[in-house]
């Protein structure tokens, strides 16, 4: 009897990992075409060919208090994935980043006999450190993104590859401005903002009045200032357009996708934290990023951080190249005076650019390739074709 193909389950639990997953499926087909991949994803997951179990907004939450409202939705989810791959008994279950949900997930299929690994390794190099210990429970193999994880992993015994990050293989060194704006319709009469306040329902609640203040600080001073708004999807679209008035509307510019393009088009950047800032900084975009948790959430997490920075550019260039306004520090005339100095300071902009050059170059490493290879060495018998 002929042996079935090899299945793999990847649950990834957000919009970047939606991504990651994306190109990891395109590169796993294109290795071994008859592979069956289903799980926990978005739009470009299923695109690439996922069998949906789940749409992934259901994990979509930030912030401790804003995850125990949502625990009992998140605890079933859990189950029935747990349920549902021990039914269809896959030779693969991979978490793409949502640690908290993956790794406890992995580690019960893991004992159950099931073979796990992960995408995006959880900071633990910068706070709680002692998860490793659990990591170590949960997978057997973990793939990294950025070259300095390696060494904490190595130092715990962990199995890991660094993989680089697939935005990296993706996005070109010097980005081709003029053609982006020409396919947003956006005129070069005056400086372009991009402002992205985050893909979750929570973290646009908390950042996008601010940076829609800040940004109308801006324009106030600049009066032919354009802002670019990328939305996850139409509802953060309906979330964000809600807040904007009549006078909003004529300078404001709310696109559902196009990240890309967006970030592409813009003089200088104010975001979120997150995959963002990197796809700015490989971009080479200067850029101001600002964050805000709960009041507890942020009280408890500060004793925990190990790292000085907050944002990805500034961890992997270990240095303060991207200015960081955390809580009470985001406020919409901090934000609008940092963005003026980055506008009107060329040579903190090529300072800028130059470092994020140096970290894009690092990262380039072929990721969906790396990454769907070192998983198909990690399921037993399965062997690269010649497609």
């Amino acid at each position: 009897m002929a042996s079935r193909p090899r299945r793999i389950v990847i649950v990834a639990g957000e919009a970047s990992g939606d991504q990651l997953g994306a190109g990891l499926i395109r590169a796993l087909r294109q290795a071994w075409p008859d592979i069956e991949i289903a799980g926990v994803g978005g739009e470009r997951m299923q695109a690439a060919g996922l069998d949906l179990w789940a749409d992934q907004e259901r994990m979509s939450v930030m912030g401790l208090f804003e995850v125990l409202r949502r625990l009992p939705d998140l605890l079933r989810l859990r189950r029935y994935l747990r349920r549902r791959c021990l039914a269809w008994q896959p030779d693969l279950f991979l978490g793409i980043d949502a640690p908290d949900f993956n790794l406890p997930l992995a580690r019960r299929l893991r004992r159950a006999g099931l073979t796990t690994a992960h995408y995006v390794s959880p900071s633990v190099w910068a706070w709680r450190q002692g998860r490793v210990k659990s990591i170590r429970k949960s997978v057997d193999l973990m793939l990294t993104l950025f070259p300095f994880e390696g060494d904490f992993y190595a130092r715990h015994g962990v199995p890991h590859v660094c993989v680089g990050h697939t935005l990296a293989d993706q996005l070109p060194m010097v980005p081709d401005v003029e053609t982006a704006r020409a396919a947003l319709g956006v005129q070069s009469v005056g400086p372009v903002l991009a402002v992205l306040p985050g893909s979750r329902r929570s973290e646009v609640g908390y950042l996008w009045p601010d940076f829609l203040e800040a940004a109308r600080l801006l324009r106030q001073q600049i009066p032919d200032l354009q802002v670019l708004v990328p939305a996850v999807n139409a509802a953060r679209r309906e979330q964000i357009e809600a807040l904007l008035d009549a006078d909003d509307r004529a300078w404001v510019q709310v696109e559902t996708g196009h990240s890309h393009q967006i970030l592409t088009a813009a003089d200088v950047v104010l975001l979120a934290s997150g995959t963002a800032a990197l796809e700015a900084a490989l971009l080479k975009k200067p850029m101001v990023m600002g964050y805000r948790f709960s009041g507890l959430t942020y009280r408890l997490g500060r004793r925990l951080v190990k790292t000085p920075w907050y944002s990805l550019p500034n961890i992997l260039a270990q240095r303060a190249v991207v200015p960081e306004l955390i809580q009470d520090a985001l406020t919409p005339q901090r934000a609008a005076t940092e963005i003026m100095t980055l506008l009107s300071d060329s040579a903190r902009r090529e300072a800028c650019q130059a470092a994020f050059a140096a970290i894009h170059a690092d990262l380039r490493r072929d990721a969906d390739v790396q990454a769907a290879q070192a998983l198909g060495r990690l399921m037993y018998g399965l062997e690269q074709s010649d497609a």
